[in-house]
């Protein structure tokens, strides 16, 4: 009979996590125990505990991790398709609560709105991705899309795709946004003149670019406030 994976219950009680989470709370759980948490169980030779533990020394940090694929999370000893399924699907599900307003229509009346929507999803990513709003004329979200995903340093996106999609949502007013993976959200050259580019063509059919932001590791730029637009 093959040896069976090794269980939270079986590991020492000071490193049982759950026990740790139903007395102190989430809050007071380490990266480590939160990820055995949704492992639920070990391997042969180690526990969850262990397993998170190798996970995340292996990406390097909760960062890379949530960037990473399945087929890399696979190619972790220890992670098979279930595992690896458990753990996109938790890293997805704080993404959406990071985003979500409680089922209101989220408003934008000023860049910060637009840049805490996109924030938590853009600020890991590892290439460009240049992503658009969409608003109706009470500056309601109506829609998002990711109309270019680009290399690490260029991304690469025509004004008649952004406004094909912005007519096709009925969109009074675009807000377009990318992100720079290296952090830093200063703009280039090249995105100061993507956004005049954009901003004319949204003059001549009709459709306001409200404003373009920069998203880095945590902070923005908006270059209608850096008077780009």
């Amino acid at each position: 009979m093959l040896p069976q994976p090794m269980i939270l219950r079986d590991v020492p009680h000071e490193e049982r996590p759950r026990e740790r989470m139903m007395k102190y709370g989430a809050e007071a759980l380490s990266h480590t125990e939160l990820l055995a948490i949704l492992l639920r169980t070990g391997t042969q030779r180690q526990s969850a505990v262990h397993l998170a533990g190798t996970i995340l020394k292996q990406c390097g940090s909760l960062r890379n991790l949530m960037d990473m694929s399945m087929e890399e999370m696979t190619s972790i000893r220890g992670i098979g398709p279930a595992k690896a399924i458990q753990l996109r699907a938790g890293i997805e599900l704080g993404k959406r609560i990071s985003r979500s307003q409680m089922g209101e229509a989220i408003i934008v009346r000023k860049p910060q709105d637009a840049a805490d929507y996109v924030m938590e999803d853009l600020r890991y990513l590892k290439k460009e991705h240049f992503v658009c709003l969409f608003l109706n004329t009470k500056n309601h979200i109506i829609g998002r899309e990711t109309l270019s995903v680009g290399t690490l340093n260029a991304s690469l996106v025509h004004p008649r795709e952004v406004f094909r999609a912005a007519i096709s949502r009925s969109s009074a007013s675009i807000i377009c946004i990318h992100n720079h993976p290296s952090g830093d959200p200063t703009p280039s050259p090249e995105d100061i003149t993507l956004t005049r580019r954009l901003a004319e063509a949204g003059q001549l059919v009709g459709i306001e670019v409200l404003d373009h932001l920069v998203i880095g590791d945590g902070r923005f730029v908006s270059l209608k406030e850096q008077g780009h637009m």
